[in-house]
């Protein structure tokens, strides 16, 4: 019994991966080089608008949050203790001025 409960989930298994499996092919030629480089060339505007328009304005909007809420307890610190601990926020200071210019450069960099 357990047995065959395992060959029907197998069948089953391999079923659906033969229903949902697409076949590439190289457009005739057999070129499969030139059919991967015009997919990344088409992919990778895509990618880099991605990139430009969500995930540097989101990694900018955490490293604002942080710098100013490290500020802040830098500040706390300083009137209580009467030093100002600079390393943190400058730190912090020097990784959002570096995402905030990265689409400018980076894309030169990566060779997109």
């Amino acid at each position: 019994m357990k047995m065959k409960r395992i060959l029907t989930a197998l069948c089953v298994v391999i079923l659906l991966v033969c229903m949902f499996s697409v076949t590439a092919y190289a457009a005739g030629s057999g070129d499969v080089a030139g059919a991967v480089e015009s997919t990344w060339k088409t992919a990778s505007q895509q990618i880099k608008t991605v990139v430009n328009s969500v995930v540097f304005p989101a990694i900018d909007l955490i490293l604002a949050v942080f710098f100013f809420a490290k500020l802040g307890t830098a500040y706390f610190d300083y009137r209580k203790h009467g030093q100002f601990e600079w390393a943190a926020p400058a730190i912090l200071f020097a990784c959002l001025v570096f995402t905030l210019t990265a689409p400018l450069y980076i894309w030169s960099v990566v060779g997109i």
